[in-house]
């Protein structure tokens, strides 16, 4: 303990306030400050904790040294050595040897700090506003038995004077962060909006492109077999070899209608799974191709996908659906590949070609790579497209963090 006249300890009170003006944040102030504590109560170690709001976590703050305890932020309440102080169950703690005290020491108490650092005579006073905790000044030295009830005493004017400014900046804290949520959340909302208005449109024009290939193709052969029925309804006697060809373009019409309704709705995908449903598409995409067209699927996943929401998997198969289409229309490729990995941070889709890669560096507004971004953003996904690292073709790669949050959805993507 320190033997300071009355106005020497005022002149150190003042400078406290000084140099605590104009700091903007709790690490800077408490190193501002932490020379000028030394003056009234020396010290190996200084630290200020900050609960949260919540009242079950809080954050240190240090000067003197850098121990675990401003490293690990932020903590919960419940392992900190003077959780008892936090929690307002006493007024202050003070120990000879906070090595064997065992209020220090209980079943899951984080206090490493104190056997790694030798922090061996501590006090604990409360940072209090309005009666309310808001966190604690602690002070450590590595000799033992070394404060007083003196040293208590100026600690809790030190913490006084210390209070009201870490409030504020608690405040301001916590004005910043709700502000920063606030912003995430409208730029979200509005994500949201653009992404559905551009998945209404996407939509729109799949609906067009229905009603063209039903008109065009379904509905004008349904036409001329109509005409051809007419013609042999006039006939008393109709040969069987006439009815042939009858049944053969009913038979056209039909898997027509079925093509149209699978584009429309993966039943593949709902009866068989996810890997399943890609591999059904590749085969029918590629199918045309006269064989010169190679593909492969590997799924590392073990089913992951298939536990995930209808919404998102869905959306996971239309994204794998266009790049799949795009690869085997336009990249004039000899080989595509879709891989399907599971990692700790969610599920990744990648469908690969060795094409002629992306001819234009700017995609065409409103094209399949559009929709394929705006079905990512929908589920909170993250979409790129670029070219292969060996430089020749095209990569797609889209991954889905998985987690409780994502699972909630508020209606399916078509």
């Amino acid at each position: 303990m320190l033997k300071i006249a009355p106005l020497a300890l005022l002149d150190h009170y003042l400078g406290i306030s000084r140099l605590l003006a104009g700091q903007l944040d709790f690490r800077s102030a408490i190193k501002a400050v932490g020379a000028e504590v030394s003056h009234i109560i020396p010290h190996d170690h200084l630290d200020v904790c900050i609960t949260m709001v919540n009242g079950k976590y809080h954050t240190a703050y240090e000067t003197g040294l850098d121990t675990a305890w401003g490293e690990h932020a932020p903590a919960p309440i419940c392992n900190s050595p003077i959780r008892s102080l936090l929690w307002g169950e006493v007024d202050q703690m003070i120990t000879p040897d906070a090595r064997v005290d065992q209020r220090f020491h209980f079943e899951d108490a984080f206090t490493r700090p104190i056997f790694e650092h030798n922090l061996r005579s501590r006090i604990h006073v409360p940072l209090k506003v309005e009666g309310e905790v808001i966190g604690a000044l602690s002070c450590s030295s590595h000799q033992v038995a070394f404060y007083s009830a003196e040293d208590v005493a100026n600690a809790c004017s030190v913490a006084d004077l210390l209070s009201p400014y870490f409030f504020a900046l608690r405040a301001a804290d916590q004005a910043k962060q709700s502000a920063i949520v606030e912003a995430e959340a409208r730029a979200r909302e509005e994500g949201l909006r653009l992404g559905a208005l551009n998945l209404t449109e996407a939509l729109e024009r799949e609906r067009q492109r229905i009603g063209m290939d039903l008109h065009d193709q379904t509905l004008a052969d349904l036409t001329r077999l109509s005409r051809r029925l007419d013609r042999l309804m006039n006939d008393e006697e109709v040969p069987g070899d006439a009815l042939e060809p009858l049944a053969r373009s009913l038979q056209h019409c039909m898997q027509d209608l079925r093509e149209i309704i699978e584009e429309a709705k993966p039943s593949v995908l709902q009866l068989f799974g996810f890997a399943q449903a890609v591999e059904n598409h590749l085969d029918r995409s590629l199918r045309d191709t006269g064989g010169e067209t190679r593909w492969e699927l590997v799924d590392e996943t073990d089913g992951m996908i298939d536990t995930l929401d209808k919404t998102l998997r869905i959306a996971l198969f239309r994204i794998a659906q266009e790049a799949i289409n795009n690869a085997a229309r336009h990249a004039q490729a000899g080989h595509i590949s879709v891989r399907l990995r599971s990692q700790a941070l969610g599920v990744v889709i990648e469908v690969w070609d060795d094409g002629r890669g992306m001819t234009r560096p700017q995609r065409r507004s409103g094209g399949g790579i559009d929709n394929m971004m705006t079905r990512a953003r929908l589920i909170s996904a993250k979409f790129t497209i670029g070219p292969c690292r060996e430089g020749k073709g095209t990569v797609v790669r889209v991954q889905l963090p998985v987690g409780p949050a994502k699972s909630k959805s508020a209606g399916d993507i078509p």
